[in-house]
């Protein structure tokens, strides 16, 4: 009967993923039907840890995470957990391989959301970086990769500089709910007040830059995974250039989207890319 239960907990981090992102679930479901269930539980996972620190004001965000994160441990030893995405993830923990370092470094960079609001340092943006993005890009290649720890070492890079440019997009995109609400300023450097038109192209430009490198570990993809993946890099691709093209005083006042009618063409015209063998 685990088994179903099983089965339960993956559907749970399934409608985690649909309610909170509709942009990544798209991107989930070109990924093979082999290896969705991992990703959907690894996206439930840290999905609900940022939530802990960046959404629930009322309660003790500490104390939270840190039964979040003795919970999962807590899970992991047991092999169950009757908080499903606990269960699920430690699943997919065991079943990929997914180093506890990786962990752990998530939860790093979680920790410092609590308290940390300014980065001042080139060294400190890219800590919290790592933590909070590029290794939820390696958890994700362990998934796609499935034990192929050549395969993994190859395109460990590539998958972190496909982390850092998803999460530099949403901290450009974010950067009204950031400063405004939970008082963060995570460039370096920048006055957010009164951001320049030199800033913002310095960091579209470094945004740029980890696309090109992550581009280059996208076409070495597993077939399994190369569609999806690709998927959501065209996405962000687009988020990027909708940014590119907004005043830089105005990214403050707002938050940048991309449009349901324009998320199904990007998707039409990554599968026509793929199709083609493009990639």
């Amino acid at each position: 009967m685990k088994q179903l239960y099983d089965q339960v907990s993956f559907t749970c981090s399934k409608n985690v993923t649909k309610k909170y992102s509709t942009s990544f679930s798209l991107a989930v479901n070109m990924l093979s039907p082999k290896i969705r269930e991992g990703i959907y539980s690894i996206y439930a996972f840290v999905r609900f840890a940022d939530e802990i620190v960046d959404s629930f004001h009322d309660f003790e965000k500490e104390e939270l995470l840190n039964e979040f994160e003795q919970n999962y441990y807590r899970a992991f030893d047991k092999n169950i957990s009757l908080n499903p995405i606990l269960n699920c993830f430690q699943l997919t923990v065991k079943k990929y391989n997914i180093t506890d370092d990786l962990i752990q470094s998530f939860l790093k960079s979680m920790r410092a959301d609590l308290k940390k609001e300014t980065y001042e340092t080139v060294e400190e943006y890219n800590d919290y970086i790592y933590g909070s993005a590029d290794v939820v890009g390696l958890m994700c290649l362990k998934v796609f990769v499935n034990g192929d720890e050549e395969k993994y070492e190859s395109l460990k890079k590539p998958a972190m500089r496909l982390g850092s440019a998803f999460q530099k997009v949403n901290f450009l995109r974010d950067l009204k709910d950031d400063y405004e609400i939970l008082h963060r300023s995570y460039f370096p450097g920048v006055n957010l007040k009164e951001l320049s038109v030199e800033e913002k192209a310095e960091i579209i430009a470094d945004i740029e830059s980890d696309f090109k490198a992550a581009f280059v570990g996208i076409k070495k993809l597993p077939l399994e995974a190369k569609f999806g993946v690709y998927t959501a890099y065209v996405y962000y691709r687009r988020l990027l250039k909708k940014l590119n093209s907004t005043p830089s005083n105005e990214i403050l006042n707002t938050r940048i989207r991309v449009s349901n009618p324009m998320k199904i063409s990007l998707l039409a015209r990554s599968f026509v890319v793929y199709k083609l063998n493009l990639l």
